[in-house]
């Protein structure tokens, strides 16, 4: 798997996937599913989100941040601050008033 710490270029990236084994990796992936070796990933941020029953792309132009960084939360490689973290509890408890705000 390609490193995390910089974007691979696109030559380095065409590199890397005409050498995967998609069969092989989803073989592995069966096999660890059925051994229980796999995690369910849940969210403060997913859980807010789907509360308020909005897409992704919905609930990030509803918090004034991009697609990108909205995933990044959902998936614990980000972790939201400030305003962003206020709004997010606010819709996890009390969605209604998040989209009343929205639908002005």
């Amino acid at each position: 798997m390609p490193s995390k710490s910089k974007p691979l270029s696109k030559a380095q990236l065409a590199a890397y996937e005409t050498k995967r084994d998609l069969a092989a990796e989803l073989l592995q992936s069966v096999r660890e599913m059925k051994s229980g070796q796999t995690r369910v990933v849940s969210s403060p941020v997913i859980e807010a989100r789907q509360k308020t029953g909005l897409s992704q792309s919905q609930f990030a132009a509803l918090l004034g941040v991009s697609v990108r960084t909205l995933q990044g939360w959902e998936q614990g490689r980000k972790q939201p601050s400030g305003a962003a973290r206020t709004l997010l509890a606010i819709a996890s408890v009390n969605p209604k008033a998040v989209l009343a705000v929205a639908s002005k």
